[in-house]
């Protein structure tokens, strides 16, 4: 049996974990833990480097867990580390690699290389809503607005994967859907799209989303 605590930024990606990852994972040996960051009384949001740290940190010290975190691009604080320089390339890939890198290094000159083994960086490109344009009829279906198949659609085809989908305040995937939904509740439809979308459709069409679970998946081998 292996166990990873994902640390995540609100109570979408949390209730995404428990309802779609962790059905499949469990059945692979691998049994998932989810927590928002931060203290009691301060969860979620506020996505800055000594939170999250203070968090991995509180989780590593379980000596028989791995840990890892899911947060969107888009939500990171200007002074995370890396994120001004990943801000300079163009290259999602590459943007990606420089944050979790920078990510990771300092993690490791903070807490030590030995405990940082059993760390995953992963950082969403650029947001969680990003997943649900993986199937864009599916993701209207989930939230009860088939009407809004086609703008879903739209806004999907103009971009080479749903990890492209950008980051601003107005272009960011969220932003996107409350331009078409202004009373959009993340939690309850985020959820909802998830699960009509499923994983397998989110691998499929998420390369970088899709590594990050096949390097959990591959825990469960050493």
């Amino acid at each position: 049996m292996v166990r990873v605590h994902i640390i995540c930024e609100g109570q979408t990606e949390e209730t995404f974990i428990n309802e779609v990852l962790m059905p499949d994972f469990s059945r692979k040996g691998i049994y998932l833990y989810p927590a928002l960051i931060g203290r009691p009384g301060h969860k979620g949001g506020n996505v800055k480097y000594s939170r999250m740290k203070t968090d991995i940190e509180n989780r590593l010290n379980d000596e028989e867990a791995y840990c890892t975190t899911f947060f969107d691009f888009y939500g990171l604080h200007p002074d995370f580390p890396g994120k001004q320089i990943a801000l300079g390339h163009t290259n999602l890939n590459s943007k990606k690699q420089v944050l979790e890198d920078a990510f990771l290094q300092k993690l490791s000159d903070d807490l030590g290389e030995n405990k940082i083994r059993r760390f995953i960086p992963y950082v969403q490109m650029y947001e969680f809503e990003g997943l649900l344009f993986s199937e864009p009829e599916r993701m209207a279906q989930g939230m009860d607005k088939p009407d809004l198949t086609r703008a879903f659609q739209t806004i999907a085809g103009a971009f080479a994967s749903p990890e492209h989908i950008n980051n601003s305040p107005v272009t960011a995937p969220s932003k996107r859907i409350i331009s078409l939904i202004p009373h959009y509740e993340k939690p309850l439809m985020g959820t909802l799209a998830a699960l009509d979308v499923g994983l397998a459709v989110m691998r499929e069409k998420c390369v970088l989303f899709n590594a990050w679970l096949t390097q959990i998946e591959a825990l469960a081998a050493e």
